[in-house]
């Protein structure tokens, strides 16, 4: 149901979502929505400016205006100051016909209390009260529905048609030259393993990676890709000397970019539940994806031709980022990941 408050014919929009990797990949099907809602419209998107890269260039957006991510509690730069309260100033200084907050936060409901606009438009009920500063408050959504559908119900209530297909358009193209990453000899597939993730609850055994790992090697004829953040080099390190095969570890070694124009190269890519689990599913790349705490079915990868692999256990999903006993990955087999992996290679061709 579309709100009936006028919108002039070339609305200015400002859409407000800031992170993370996931949520902002989460969030691509509701930009194709909003602009077919609104084809004439000039879209901003307010983003964090470690994930710009991933909207910049993007054929459905107007502008990009990254947010210096300022932690509380942390030194802040004389730069990053300046920088955030030009942004400050530039969103003051334009006014919008439409603010969208579909983070649901108090960080996003700042950005939104700063914006000029008569139409403030976002959930009702979300964390940290956030929803206080709306002028519509859209009833809450189901919290079992996947992100993708939940934020789509919102573009649904700003008047885009639930017929249209659901499109995960990246604004970067991943044209960087990985070549130079990998291995120049090695002919064989890439399958790409990704162990991190924020929650220490999420990680499977660094010995049960380094099994899996030697497997694709040995065994299916893959060549194996370690990826992560720098903050993952201590996860990655026990999983290469576990290890009897030689994989490639370029954990801490890439952007953004590099990242994506790997996952695209890739067959395969095993990940625990983290945000390049979504990039990889939204490139197209199909994934075998371990779940514990988290529910698949909110946040798993979204589309055909990924497996998920969890153990049916009656306290999973809990949704905690700590527990003394995390047996929902500690005791996931390894065999039951193989046999995703199996099934994923089997309808992508595997040899070398």
């Amino acid at each position: 149901m579309m709100n009936k408050a006028s919108t002039p014919s070339t609305p200015r929009i400002l859409l407000v979502k800031l992170s993370s990797l996931g949520d902002v990949l989460h969030s691509l099907p509701f930009l194709e929505a909003l602009r077919q809602a609104f084809p004439r419209g000039h879209i901003t998107w307010l983003v964090e400016a470690a994930y710009a890269p991933l909207l910049v260039g993007h054929p459905a957006l107007d502008q990009v205006w990254p947010v210096p991510r300022v932690r509380l509690g942390q030194k802040v730069r004389l730069q990053e100051l300046a920088a955030l309260l030009r942004l400050m100033h530039r969103v003051r200084a334009h006014p919008f016909d439409l603010v969208i907050d579909l983070q649901g936060l108090l960080k996003s409901a700042v950005w939104v209390a700063l914006a000029k606009s008569p139409r403030k438009v976002g959930y009702d009920k979300t964390r940290e009260s956030s929803y206080q500063v709306l002028t519509e408050r859209v009833p809450p959504y189901d919290p079992e529905a996947h992100a993708v559908r939940r934020y789509l119900h919102l573009a649904y209530y700003l008047g885009a048609s639930p017929a249209q297909p659901i499109r995960f358009r990246l604004g970067l193209t991943p044209k960087t030259d990985v070549s130079a990453l990998l291995p120049t000899n090695d002919p064989c597939p890439l399958v790409v393993l990704h162990p991190g993730a924020r929650w220490p609850t999420k990680l499977w055994p660094a010995a049960s990676w380094a099994r899996l790992g030697d497997w694709l090697i040995r065994e299916k004829g893959l060549q194996v890709i370690i990826t992560g953040s720098a903050a993952d080099q201590g996860l990655a390190a026990p999983i290469e000397a576990h290890m009897t095969e030689e994989a490639v570890n370029l954990v801490g070694r890439t952007s953004l970019e590099e990242l994506a124009g790997i996952l695209q190269k890739a067959r395969l890519a095993v990940t625990a539940d983290t945000g390049p689990m979504h990039l990889a599913a939204a490139l197209g790349t199909p994934v075998a994806a371990l779940f514990g705490p988290t529910a698949p079915w909110r946040t798993g990868p979204f589309g055909p031709g990924h497996e998920i692999v969890r153990l049916d256990l009656d306290c999973s999903p809990c949704f905690k980022r700590r527990c003394p006993e995390p047996r929902c990955l500690t005791e996931l087999p390894l065999a039951a990941v193989q046999a995703a992996c199996e099934k994923i290679l089997a309808s992508e061709g595997n040899t070398c």
